[in-house]
């Protein structure tokens, strides 16, 4: 059910605005400018009935729905829908991309975002809580450089079709 504070999604503006929650990796401004060229406008958050985990032998984390809890992160905004197609893309199979409702400083109510929850809400592979910062010091450097070359493949495949905007 929905909160009476909530406030709307933003409505598209030349070809679309979404609000997107992030929690993990893409937390990091060098990994979200790799993938996106730019770093998004942004506001810290809080989504709230899910908990994050770390993935055993993944150096990405994980969210999924548990109701006591909470995750912290950012809300990126306006992003626009190549934007959004190549974080699908990125977050592939394991993901699901779910709209929330998240609360973000300045904002009064909640936001509308989209978030990418695990798929496999019983995998044994969920662990203890993900830290930004032991990611950074132990895997940075190789996820920096998969991302750039996600991102480069991406593009290529994609401007081929002349329909991307990014």
């Amino acid at each position: 059910m929905e909160s009476p504070d909530a406030v709307p999604p933003p409505q598209p503006i030349g070809g679309g605005q979404h609000i997107v929650f992030i929690y993990g990796s893409l937390l990091d401004n060098e990994i979200l400018n790799a993938l996106l060229k730019r770093v998004p406008l942004s506001s810290p958050a809080i989504l709230h009935g899910y908990n994050r985990f770390s993935v055993e032998g993944c150096s990405y984390p994980a969210i999924i729905p548990i109701g006591s809890k909470k995750v912290e992160g950012k809300v990126l905004l306006e992003i626009n829908d190549d934007e959004l197609n190549l974080l699908d893309a990125f977050e592939d199979f394991e993901y699901e991309r779910r709209d929330v409702e998240v609360s973000a400083v300045g904002y009064p109510g909640t936001l509308h975002a989209s978030t990418y929850v695990w798929v496999e809400k019983n995998d044994p592979r969920l662990q203890n809580d993900w830290d930004l910062n032991d990611w950074r010091e132990r895997h940075f450097e190789a996820f920096l450089q998969m991302a750039l070359r996600f991102a480069a493949e991406y593009r290529s495949q994609h401007s081929q079709v002349g329909r991307l905007d990014i």
